[in-house]
């Protein structure tokens, strides 16, 4: 459907899928960001950078660039 960077604060979503190689792909995937895991998006920034998110209890914030390599839906 869209990206983490695209969604609306208040809204649960699901990962579908991460993009990316690599390094980031594996960053991402240590933060807990797999296929199937549900997010609470929290906030977002005044200046839209970072999100803060809800993933597996605890919080985090990722940057915008990052966001856009998790599609959810």
């Amino acid at each position: 459907m869209g990206t983490l960077r695209d969604a609306e604060v208040g809204s649960t979503v699901t990962v579908t899928k991460l993009d990316g190689e690599g390094a980031l792909k594996r960053r991402l995937m240590d933060m807990g960001f797999t296929k199937g895991c549900k997010a609470f998006v929290r906030k977002v920034a005044p200046l839209g950078d970072p999100v803060e998110v809800t993933i597996r209890g605890y919080e985090l914030s990722v940057r915008k660039d990052d966001a856009q390599n998790i599609e959810v839906e």
